[in-house]
């Protein structure tokens, strides 16, 4: 039925000319551990919602949530809507979104966070579910690494000096975010960077094949499961996405967060009240997963249940042992250290130090990179520097054009001769 307020026209969706998949196949969400059918609420493509939003197709999935390529008929632009699983409730998200949007600012750093365009609850036959609305956006870094490297490119995501770009935006997105709505995103890693979407044109030629090649899928008695159809990306630099583990900075904070193995040591500590300096720690270990091949922190996992000691132990010879001061200020630090900051060996600390993590590392400036790392990776998370002294380190700002004028200079004046200054 169409609505007056729409001004797009509705598609029609093939029937049949799909291949059908075995029900006995388990595909997609199935695949992942603890899925349950009836906490995810069964969209169907070409289905409207909110009165809104006709569903396309299925660009992603995960354990909470499935993630569609929609058309908004009201506005006839293309969205991406994720429909978040029954008991998944993303109002914490919402309510950091809502929070950032009544902030008027013109830094520079808001443009490389992802808009939350619009919020709504659909009801499915087992309950609720939110859904958020945002702009297409393309591949995460993650996605394009493992595609890339699956199709044989050796390098599919930027090394060293070509992710300088990237490592910037970065830190300016987490300076606004900490400055500005006061907020901890407390989840970096490249699954959480997503690459710019395409074109409008592009997704229209994209939706073309979707209706001339439909999407294969399994139908149920109770629910159809589609099967992926991959997005395409756009050109430019990534944008930091994924708020539903930000915190607000000025509460007390000592969850369990961060991926295992770029988690700060505070937190693996059971730190009080961690800070925003986690997302410093967070920041570093992204670099570092962008300069080089492999991870820096190892495969800590033993049976399914990660290491924190060991993790510790390598944090340890990597970075040299912590301040007598950090050793005392968390309760949990007895288990690694006496007293007196030695180490107890309950956990071998690994033969391996920086530098020899490094010696996969290409490009000059190996020694600038890890001197501007250590300036993120302090154990004490008050000597970590802010996301504008990391941005403004010379390793990053190597080569760049300032405008005469600017005040950088005079903020940073390690700068003079390492930037250009232009009119």
């Amino acid at each position: 039925m169409q609505s007056l307020r729409w001004t797009s026209e509705l598609k029609d969706f093939p029937a049949s000319g799909f291949e059908l998949i075995e029900t006995t196949t388990k595909i997609e969400e199935e695949t992942l551990p603890g899925y349950t059918p009836e906490t995810f609420y069964p969209v169907q493509q070409g289905e409207i919602m909110n009165d809104q939003y006709q569903v396309n197709s299925k660009i992603g999935y995960g354990a909470t949530s499935t993630v569609w390529l929609a058309r908004d008929l009201i506005e006839s632009k293309y969205v991406t809507i994720k429909v978040y699983a029954r008991n998944k409730g993303k109002e914490h998200e919402i309510n950091v979104y809502n929070h950032m949007q009544t902030i008027e600012t013109d830094h520079p750093g808001k443009q490389h966070v992802r808009k939350l365009l619009n919020h709504f609850v659909i009801q499915g036959p087992n309950g609720r579910h939110v859904c958020l609305v945002y702009e297409p956006l393309g591949m995460s870094l993650y996605e394009l690494e493992c595609i890339s490297k699956n199709l044989g490119v050796v390098e599919p995501i930027p090394r060293l000096e070509d992710a300088k770009p990237v490592i910037r935006r970065l830190l300016s997105a987490l300076d606004y975010l900490h400055q500005v709505p006061g907020l901890i995103h407390a989840d970096l890693h490249m699954r959480n960077l997503l690459m710019p979407g395409p074109s409008s044109d592009r997704i229209s030629e994209y939706e073309k094949r979707v209706i001339d090649y439909p999407l294969a899928r399994k139908v149920l008695d109770d629910r159809t499961i589609y099967s992926t159809r991959m997005f395409p990306t756009g050109r430019g630099l990534p944008v930091l996405c994924d708020l539903g583990e930000a915190q607000f900075g000025n509460k007390e904070n000592n969850g369990r967060i961060m991926i295992d193995q770029h988690r700060a040591p505070e937190v693996i500590l059971w730190c009080e009240n961690w800070d925003y300096k986690v997302d410093i720690w967070g920041v570093a270990m992204l670099a570092w997963d962008l300069a080089s091949t492999r991870r820096l922190i190892q495969d800590h996992e033993i049976e399914g249940i990660w290491n924190d000691g060991g993790h510790i132990a390598e944090l340890n010879a990597l970075l040299g042992p912590p301040p007598l001061e950090f050793v005392k200020q968390y309760h949990m630090s007895w288990i690694f250290w006496d007293e007196s900051g030695t180490w107890t060996n309950r956990v071998p600390i690994p033969d391996r130090t920086l530098e020899q993590a490094a010696a996969d590392v290409e490009g000059e400036d190996v020694e600038d990179i890890l001197r501007w790392l250590r300036r993120a990776l302090q154990w004490n998370p008050r000597d970590r520097a802010t996301p504008m002294e990391l941005l403004f380190d010379p390793w990053l700002m190597k080569g760049m054009k300032l405008k005469r004028g600017c005040q950088a200079p005079k903020e940073y004046p390690h700068l003079i001769g390492v930037v250009e200054v232009v009119d």
